[in-house]
């Protein structure tokens, strides 16, 4: 389209754009919080402790073989967690009836220097968490989008990653960071080369008691 000027010639009117939105719609949570406190000399002995009892080797790191940690050590620990996750389940959830989410097993983790964790989710629980007790200050987690698969059956090279073309995500972590994410959420952990010294984290799984559905729509499932 072109318009006259006040000088008697004609500029090219330039073409604008109408605004427009971009939504993003059924996001995948992950909740990152960090307690602020350092680790007291009991929760170093309840480590020292959880170490002792031993631990089993996996694929490409270790883990405690006592899986129910949180029953009897790192009180103070799980109780930051709980609180954590009353505020997930309100934000996130938003449960219509009163449910008590409440952590189920529970382990400590160790991931040498160069090791990595393998891809994974977790079954038969709701929401799952991880603490971290020591990390590296470029250490992260990544997660893997649930419809990659999906997306990548027309691949198109992206020249920029955002959040809308990407199929891996990470986010950084530091000690005494809790994350929590759902359960079925696929995660892992690369390999950090620069890392000089363990990465010790705690894992944790959830479920739920309480009454779902309702016996009018024949859906209704008591869990105690």
């Amino acid at each position: 389209m072109v318009v006259e000027s006040e000088t008697g010639g004609m500029d090219n009117m330039k073409n604008t754009s109408p605004a427009h939105e971009l939504h993003g719609i059924f996001p995948s949570p992950v909740y990152i919080v960090n307690r602020d406190l350092e680790l007291s000399s009991k929760e170093d002995k309840d480590i020292e402790d959880i170490f002792e009892e031993g631990m089993k080797q996996n694929p490409s790191n270790v883990s405690s073989i006592n899986s129910y940690i949180f029953n009897s050590k790192l009180k103070e620990i799980k109780q930051f967690c709980e609180q954590q996750i009353k505020i997930y389940v309100e934000e996130v959830i938003s449960p219509k009836e009163d449910l008590d989410f409440y952590i189920t097993q529970s382990w400590l983790n160790i991931t040498k220097p160069g090791k990595d964790h393998h891809e994974h989710f977790h079954s038969n629980s709701i929401i799952s968490g991880v603490f971290y007790i020591s990390v590296e200050e470029d250490d992260k987690i990544s997660f893997v989008d649930p419809n990659g698969k999906t997306k990548n059956l027309i691949k198109i090279e992206s020249k920029k990653f955002n959040t809308w073309n990407s199929t891996l995500w990470y986010f950084p972590i530091n000690t005494n960071e809790l994350v929590l994410f759902p359960s079925w959420l696929t995660h892992l952990v690369e390999p950090n080369k620069k890392a000089t010294k363990d990465r010790i984290s705690i894992s944790f799984n959830t479920f739920v008691k309480g009454i779902l559905g309702s016996k009018t729509s024949s859906t209704e499932l008591i869990l105690k």
